[in-house]
C-alpha cells in the first residue's frame, strides 16, 4: 500500500477512534522511557547538559529503530502486515480527535455554567493554574491549548508522516515528549531539558510556519477572519516566548477576532507573556468550538498540500 493511503486510513482511525485510556499508547512509554533514563544519566554524567543530551539522543534512537524494526519485520511476513503495522504507527502520532474532544469538555461545562467543571477540565489540558480562572480566561486557555497543539499534535506530525513515513512521524513524537518532560525553563531542566527543547525548536520550525500559512486559508474557507490571521500571524507570531508556537496562536487569535496571551499564574508565579491579536471580541465559550473547527480545516488543508506535494515529486524526480 502506498504511503499516501496509510496516511489517510491512519488520519481516519484516529477521527473516529481517537486514543481509548485502555489502548498502550506508545507516547507514555517514551515518557516512562525518558523518566527512567534521566536520574541514572544524571548520575552518570556530572554535566546536565551532556546528560540531557544523551537522554534525548537514546529516546530518539531507540524510537526511530524499534519502529523499523517493527516495520521492516512485518512486512517480511506479509505485506499486509506490514501495512497495517504502518498505519498503527501513524495512527498513534495524530491527535485532533483527542485535542477536540477535551476542548469540548471545556465548552460543554462553561455552557451549562459550570465554571468549577470547566476549570477542572481546562486543568488536564494546560499546565497552567486554573482554580481562579473566569470563564473568559478558561476560554482563553482551551483556544491556546488548541492553537498550540495543532502544530505539535496534528501538523508536525503529519509533516514528517508525509515526509518520512511511519518512522519519521513517530521519531517527531519522541521529541515532542521529550520536550514536554524536559523543556522547561526552571532550575532542574534548564540544563539539562537544553537539548530537548533545541531539537524540538528545530524539528517544529517548518510546521509551526506552515500551521501560521495555512490556518488563514482554512479561516477563509470557514468564513472565519482570513485576512486579519493573515494579518495578526506575520505581526505577533515573534512576540511569543517560543520561536514556534507563536505562529499557530496568532493565526488563531486574528482569525477568532480575539486576544490570547498575556498574564497568566503558574504554580503560584504570576508569569507575564506578550498578547497575540486584537480584542475585537471578548473571549466567550463559543470561541473553543470556532477554534477547533479551524484546527480540523487546518488539519485538512494541510494533508491535502502535503500528499499533493508528495505526489508530485515522487512522480518528477528522476528514478
Amino acid at each position: 500500500m502506498r504511503l499516501e493511503y496509510q496516511i489517510l486510513l491512519a488520519m481516519g482511525l484516529d477521527l473516529v477512534v481517537g486514543d481509548p485510556r485502555w489502548l498502550p499508547h506508545p507516547v507514555r512509554l517514551m515518557g516512562v522511557t525518558a523518566s527512567a533514563l534521566e536520574p541514572r544519566l544524571r548520575q552518570w554524567i556530572p554535566l546536565p547538559r551532556l546528560a540531557g543530551l544523551l537522554t534525548a539522543g537514546i529516546l530518539i534512537g531507540l524510537t526511530a529503530g524499534l519502529c523499523a524494526f517493527l516495520l521492516m519485520g512485518a512486512y517480511r511476513l506479509h505485506p499486509l502486515a506490514g501495512d497495517g503495522v504502518g498505519i498503527l504507527l501513524l495512527y498513534f502520532t495524530f491527535a485532533a480527535r483527542d485535542l477536540a474532544l477535551h476542548s469540548r469538555r471545556v465548552h460543554q461545562a462553561l455552557a451549562a455554567d459550570d465554571l468549577p467543571l470547566a476549570r477542572q477540565n481546562v486543568s488536564m489540558i494546560v499546565g497552567r493554574d486554573t482554580a481562579a480562572l473566569d470563564s473568559a480566561g478558561v476560554t482563553r486557555a482551551a483556544v491556546e491549548s488548541v492553537a498550540e497543539n495543532s502544530v505539535d499534535g496534528v501538523i508536525a506530525p503529519l509533516f514528517f508522516a508525509c515526509l518520512a513515513g511511519p518512522v519519521g512521524a513517530m521519531t517527531y513524537k519522541a521529541i515532542s515528549t521529550l520536550d514536554s518532560l524536559f523543556g522547561y525553563k526552571n532550575e532542574r531542566y534548564l540544563q539539562f531539558g537544553w537539548a530537548s527543547a533545541r531539537i524540538d525548536d528545530l524539528a517544529a520550525w517548518i510546521p509551526a510556519r506552515l500551521t501560521g500559512v495555512i490556518a488563514p486559508v482554512a479561516a477563509w474557507i470557514l468564513a472565519l477572519k482570513a485576512g486579519d490571521s493573515w494579518r495578526i500571524m506575520r505581526r505577533d507570531s515573534r512576540r511569543h516566548a517560543s520561536p514556534n508556537s507563536g505562529f499557530g496562536e496568532a493565526a488563531f487569535a486574528g482569525a477568532l477576532g480575539v486576544q490570547l496571551g498575556g498574564p497568566l499564574m503558574k504554580k503560584g508565579v504570576l508569569i507575564d507573556l506578550p498578547t497575540l491579536g486584537d480584542p475585537a471580541t471578548p473571549l466567550m465559550p463559543r470561541h473553543i468550538l470556532d477554534a477547533n473547527r479551524l484546527m480540523l480545516a487546518t488539519y485538512a488543508l494541510s494533508a491535502l498540500l502535503f500528499l499533493t506535494c508528495r505526489w508530485i515529486l515522487l512522480n518528477t524526480l528522476p528514478g
